[in-house]
């Protein structure tokens, strides 16, 4: 809708400036957007308001120059009118919604091609190997899994990439626990250190390196014990998130080690390269990068006055190394935890010579259990947290996912465990599959009633025969969809499709149940059933952009088994 009429008010616009009526010199974007009472129309825009002071016009008196000059001659508008202190509105015709409505059926509407084969990366889930995934994590990953899907969807060439930070003081703290674990395990009375990982998991993994290596370590000198561990436990760590992740419908292209990028030397000659560019000073006995310089609140250090390499330091490599490989477009997917550091990511960039707004970060914050409204607060393996796979056997990959997905990125999640299992409309992801399902059962029925619904069924349709208005708010809905999606890219805000399936499903529900979709009236069903038909067909889309399942039939957890 937004495109059509776009491209009418720019003709009109042009059109009023010509006459003299407006100065079209540095005018601001024209924003449409839906209006929040539907009295008022299917899309609105504030233009007129926010030309008013540069044009030196009352805004009413633009808005009507504008609609003056508006022509419509394909009759795609049932009406446009001037609102309030110069409000734009407009109303679609149902000529306009049946001509879109058959263009999805038959699938020549326009395709979304925003990428046009463009290379972009979306990194994401990239957790330190020293733990396993707890809900926090599963809340990130599907975020950034969904976004890719969604800038493919769109014609962008995506990769997805987890990067391993397995190397650094976590990981030798990693290395430390898992040793005094194992000799724990010789009966040997251990001081366990306070910031050591104190989850059940590390015991798991230490019962492990004894039942593989014996006493070995056990006599071994402390610090060879400990460094062969750390890469052991994040070996071991990392297959078993991979795990996770697989049974979460999450998959990568590849994996980027951080100790892999320090010993080919990827992080000393990045630091080299920013020294040549007079961006590298020495001072307090480390190596300083001049953030400041690129807009940072301070300089950050790269090197410590020890010697050790900076986590920020290989951060710069690595994104380097992503623009080197022909990225056009990187987009990080992190914790809210990690706000302060996009900031002096985007001054490295910069620094590096690319353009910093190639990189877009998305932070997401915590996610809070709840079981029937209450904190669920400590897990069984982790000790701290709920783990992802515990969640996972609870409510199943589908509930999960599209839980996780319910509020913006940068909102607080509560989770209803409870929620999540309950097989009615109250949980929201059964109320988007029973849609699916019950279109399915629709369509079973109208074949023994004798009807075809195959791709022949628009040349038999009277498009006109959908003159309810709860028929034309389902066409409206289904019509969006390509809107929704390209803004859900846009703005990096998978978000928006969960809202638009709960929407559509809720208006195909509330028509379900008002009225009969089979009838005697063989013309009537034949026009109700491609309706239902592309109402299936984008559900169907939608939950595929969610990587959750489009069911024929609902089955209970019990028989999914």
């Amino acid at each position: 809708m937004k495109s059509h009429l776009r491209d009418l008010l720019a003709h009109a616009i042009e059109k009023t400036a010509k006459g003299g009526e407006l100065k079209v010199t540095d005018l601001p974007p024209l924003l449409l957007e839906a209006p929040k009472q539907k009295e008022f129309g299917d899309l609105a825009t504030n233009v007129a308001l926010l030309w008013a002071k540069k044009q030196r016009k009352p805004p009413q008196a633009i808005a009507e120059a504008i609609l003056k000059n508006l022509e419509d001659p394909e009759g795609i508008l049932a009406h446009a009118g001037v609102a309030g202190p110069g409000f734009l509105n407009f109303s679609f015709s149902p000529k306009f919604f049946y001509e879109r409505l058959k263009e999805i059926e038959t699938g020549k509407e326009e395709a979304l091609d925003l990428g046009r084969g463009e290379k972009a990366q979306v990194e994401f889930a990239s957790v330190n190997p020293t733990g396993p995934l707890h809900v926090g994590h599963g809340r990130v990953a599907v975020i950034g899994d969904v976004l890719a899907r969604l800038l493919q969807s769109v014609g962008y060439k995506v990769q997805r990439e987890y990067y391993v930070n397995d190397t650094g003081k976590q990981m030798e703290n990693l290395g430390l626990s898992l040793y005094l674990r194992y000799r724990e395990l010789y009966g040997e009375k251990i001081e366990f250190p306070e910031d050591g990982y104190r989850g059940d998991y590390v015991k798991e993994l230490a019962a492990g390196v004894k039942e593989r290596w014996g006493e070995r370590f056990y006599s071994e000198e402390k610090e060879a014990a400990v460094d062969f561990l750390s890469g052991y436990g994040g070996e071991t760590l990392l297959e078993e998130i991979r795990d996770d992740l697989d049974k979460f419908g999450i998959t990568f292209d590849s994996f980027v080690s951080e100790r892999e990028l320090r010993q080919r030397a990827e992080v000393d000659k990045t630091i080299e390269f920013l020294r040549s560019r007079g961006v590298i000073y020495a001072a307090e006995g480390a190596q300083w990068f001049r953030a400041t310089a690129y807009g940072d609140d301070k300089d950050r250090t790269v090197v410590k006055s020890d010697g050790e390499l900076t986590y920020f330091a290989s951060d710069i490599a690595y994104h380097r190394n992503k623009f080197e490989r022909g990225f056009k477009r990187l987009i990080n997917i992190w914790g809210a935890d990690h706000h302060g550091y996009v900031h002096r990511l985007k001054a490295a960039v910069k620094a590096l010579g690319y353009d910093s707004d190639l990189l877009q970060v998305v932070l997401v914050q915590m996610v809070q259990l709840t079981r029937g409204g209450e904190p669920v607060r400590m897990g069984k393996r982790l000790g701290e947290f709920v783990s992802l796979r515990e969640v996972l056997e609870e409510v199943g990959r589908d509930a999960a996912r599209f839980f996780f997905l319910m509020r913006k990125a940068d909102s607080h999640l509560d989770f209803d465990l409870e929620l999540a299992k309950r097989e009615s409309s109250e949980n929201p992801v059964f109320y988007v599959q029973y849609a699916h399902a019950r279109l399915s059962s629709i369509f079973e029925q109208a074949r023994l009633a004798g009807f075809e619904v195959d791709d022949s069924m628009v040349r038999e349709v009277e498009m006109e025969r959908l003159a309810l208005p709860e028929e034309m708010e389902l066409i409206k809905r289904v019509v969006q969809f390509n809107e929704v999606v390209e803004e859900s890219v846009k703005e990096l805000e998978p978000h928006r499709v969960v809202f638009y399936l709960l929407e559509l499903a809720g208006e195909f529900h509330r028509y379900y149940n008002r009225f009969r979709v089979i009838s005697n009236d063989v013309r009537l069903t034949r026009a109700r059933l491609l309706l239902m038909r592309n109402v299936q067909k984008v559900i169907r889309k939608g939950l595929l952009l969610l990587g959750v399942e489009a069911p024929l039939k609902m089955a209970s957890r019990a028989e999914q088994g």
